[in-house]
């Protein structure tokens, strides 16, 4: 029997708008208070019905078990300035009542093969619908503008080649994978005087004459 696809995904539509606001009001409080904050945007998704069906076959996942075997329908993305930030995230994450950490991946300090980056956490978060409350998981990562950068072309390659790289490509995508890092160590020795420089402008902002 086919499922009915917009009954069953839109719990995760709703967890995602909500999860999205959370963290987008953790990165103005951070702002509000003059102080320098560790997220520098948020966005989120929910998987499509293609994706979902498409996993369920390499995966062989069951209707009946796709609450808690994919993970990832629901899925947010933290982005920051710094590698130090990332870790700051997590804490603020664990630290939270109104989310549990279930499972978490560091490929921050253990990148994967291809030269992938993030730090990635399966949480159970409630929403509330008409009939009840609703344990949801899903799936957040958190990586730096460069990471996010190299994330995203990859992505974008994948859809070309499947995964399945020709050897140029694949090296070269793992050489900039290490540039993109580098940069992040870099920015990083100079992370005082950026975060100096943007309370300056935050509070110089707005306050140019005319």
């Amino acid at each position: 029997m086919e499922m009915d696809w917009d009954n069953f995904l839109w719990p995760y539509t709703e967890a995602v708008n909500e999860l999205k606001v959370k963290f987008r009001a953790l990165r103005q409080s951070f702002l509000t208070k003059g102080e320098h904050s560790p997220i520098e945007f948020v966005v989120g998704r929910v998987k499509t019905v293609d994706s979902i069906k498409e996993k369920m076959t390499r995966r062989v996942i069951s209707p009946d078990v796709i609450e808690t075997d994919m993970q990832d329908i629901a899925g947010i993305r933290i982005v920051c300035q710094f590698v130090d930030d990332i870790y700051k995230v997590v804490d603020l994450i664990h630290d939270r009542q109104d989310m549990e950490v279930l499972e978490e991946r560091d490929y921050v300090q253990n990148a994967k093969p291809s030269g992938y980056r993030s730090y990635h956490m399966v949480i159970s978060y409630t929403v509330y619908l008409p009939d009840g409350a609703k344990k949801l998981l899903a799936e957040i990562q958190v990586r730096t503008l460069a990471m996010n950068f190299w994330a995203t072309v990859e992505h974008t390659l994948n859809y070309k080649y499947q995964g399945s790289y020709p050897d140029d490509i694949s090296k070269r995508l793992k050489s900039t994978a290490e540039t993109a890092y580098k940069l992040d160590e870099e920015m990083s020795l100079i992370k005082d005087e950026v975060q100096e420089a943007q309370k300056i402008f935050t509070k110089n902002k707005g306050k140019e004459k005319l």
